[in-house]
């Protein structure tokens, strides 16, 4: 099993840090030659400066042949599937040891264990209580939850604050808009 760094284009990064998903797909592994199914991977953000955001495992490879299983090597310059097995991006890890050859780049063992070690324990989920309270002026109910959902996704994350607390502390909620906390008080000055 062999150890890789990807690099998480910007844009994706964004989107990760609104909507979770169960994979990120890489359209290009770039001219070195790839992983098979199995290895490890530290997900990883460029900028400003290499940092760990997520670990994973490579659960499809360009270039494999399904139907033979004698095919273990990948084609370079395929995309690459990698399925999330941690998630971390409100708290990366620093990586300025890391040297990044591209999308793609072969990490060493004793590398990606110091990185990996480095990585915030896991902690046990919680239940949060997530809502969004829009007031809606319609004829009647179904057509004030059809206007909802129209708002939801035609506003989306990046203008629709989102109040989020502890199941068992609503007293303190906390309003997000892109991910980051919010302040919604038109009292206070943020």
């Amino acid at each position: 099993m062999a150890q890789w760094a990807v690099v998480i284009p910007e844009a994706r990064l964004a989107s990760e840090r609104l909507f979770h998903h169960e994979t990120l797909e890489l359209s290009d592994g770039g001219d070195v030659p790839g992983p098979v199914e199995g290895d490890q991977v530290l997900i990883v953000a460029e900028e400003p400066a290499p940092r760990v955001v997520a670990l994973g495992r490579i659960t499809a490879a360009a270039g494999r042949a399904d139907d033979d299983p004698d095919n273990a090597d990948v084609a370079p310059g395929g995309p690459v599937v990698v399925t999330y097995t941690r998630r971390f991006f409100d708290e990366p890890t620093d990586a300025a040891e890391l040297t990044l050859a591209g999308p793609l780049t072969s990490v060493d063992a004793p590398t990606f264990a110091a990185l990996s070690a480095r990585v915030t324990p896991a902690v046990d989920n919680r239940t949060w209580l997530v809502s969004l309270d829009l007031p809606i002026e319609a004829p009647n109910p179904a057509e004030a939850v059809r206007l909802f959902w129209t708002y939801v996704m035609e506003l989306g994350p990046r203008e629709l604050p989102t109040y989020v607390s502890p199941s068992d502390d609503e007293l303190a909620m906390q309003a997000f808009v892109l991910g980051e906390e919010a302040n919604q008080d038109p009292e206070e000055e943020d």
